[in-house]
């Protein structure tokens, strides 16, 4: 899907790639496009369009590069996405001097936000404010993203350390309570860690334009760059706090689980010790010698039985005393 944002008359409007795009062209936003759009792309902008697979390099000189007047970025997004299945996914600019292209695989509220508020405003704009406002809006959703995280930690805390994590009637049911936030933590973590994939690429491509457009920038472009900086920097601090009690989260519940574990031992050690002066009793006297005292006495069979429970009870006490149940 093709979407193209021209100014005509101080008015942002949005067409496809059918159109004969009268008006100043601003923005060309491609999503999942096929062959046809992207030689449209090509031969309109006169711009080289990266595939996915170049769009996913992990270099620096990938991701940030400058061919002529345009500059060809990329980075890693999160699109619509939850807590248990977030999946990152590239996203390319191609920031020319009046007119900017992305492209992306995934729909993204971010992107949405700005087209929306483009449409809305009256002043006219450019490629450069397009992307400005683009790594504005990304910022802002890995705030919420990380708030939303924040909650979430905080929620898993309470039920670890307030709550009843290993109160449940059964064994069964404690095991899978302590499953269940063992795997609610990893995916927190596993969710804070692509946040910061996300942010990590957004300031990158903040400072890289920074630093090769900052003659051509604008006072209010380079005003605007700073605090996407600024913002990712105080915000890679915040997600820094939240993978770091995310691993205490972990360490806590893999506690819990080790002391589950230690109970079940306790009670199969308590139970063979236990077990074992009777079957030692029983064992001496069910010998076939022909002489034994005992088989001569009166109140022998009671006696015997007398010994036997209290070789079981002697232990039980002694474990009571010691506090081990």
């Amino acid at each position: 899907m093709l979407n193209i944002y021209r100014d005509m008359d101080g008015t942002v409007r949005s067409g496809g790639a059918d159109d004969d795009l009268p008006g100043h062209v601003i923005w060309m936003d491609l999503l999942n496009p096929d062959e046809k759009e992207i030689e449209f792309v090509k031969r309109r902008a006169k711009v080289r369009v990266p595939t996915k697979e170049a769009l996913s390099e992990i270099e620096v000189s990938s991701r940030l590069s400058k061919e002529g007047n345009r500059l060809y970025l990329s980075a890693p997004v999160i699109g619509h996405a939850t807590i248990e299945h977030a999946e990152l996914s590239p996203a390319g600019f191609i920031v020319g001097p009046d007119f900017l292209v992305t492209i992306r695989y995934e729909s993204l509220p971010a992107f949405d936000a700005v087209a929306e508020r483009l449409k809305q405003e009256e002043s006219p704009a450019d490629g450069m404010g397009v992307f400005v406002a683009l790594l504005e809006a990304i910022v802002d959703r890995g705030a919420d993203v990380l708030e939303h995280l924040a909650t979430a930690v905080d929620e898993v805390s309470k039920s670890v350390f307030k709550g009843n994590l290993r109160g449940s009637a059964s064994p069964r049911s404690s095991n899978f309570t302590l499953r269940q936030a063992l795997s609610k933590v990893g995916a927190l973590g596993d969710r804070s860690s692509k946040a910061r994939d996300v942010l990590l690429g957004v300031g990158r491509m903040a400072s890289f334009t920074l630093d090769v457009c900052h003659d051509m920038l604008s006072d209010e472009f380079r005003d605007q760059l700073h605090a996407v900086t600024k913002d990712v920097a105080s915000l890679s601090d915040y997600e820094t706090h939240l993978s770091d009690k995310s691993q205490f989260l972990l360490d806590a519940v893999l506690g819990f689980i080790t002391i589950e574990q230690n109970d079940i031992f306790k009670v199969l050690t308590i139970a063979s010790v236990v077990g074992v002066p009777p079957t030692l009793m029983a064992g001496i006297w069910g010998m076939n010698f022909k002489f034994m005292p005992e088989l001569s006495w009166t109140w022998g069979y009671p006696f015997a039985w007398a010994i036997i429970i209290l070789s079981a009870v002697a232990p039980l006490l002694w474990f009571w005393r010691r506090g081990w149940f």
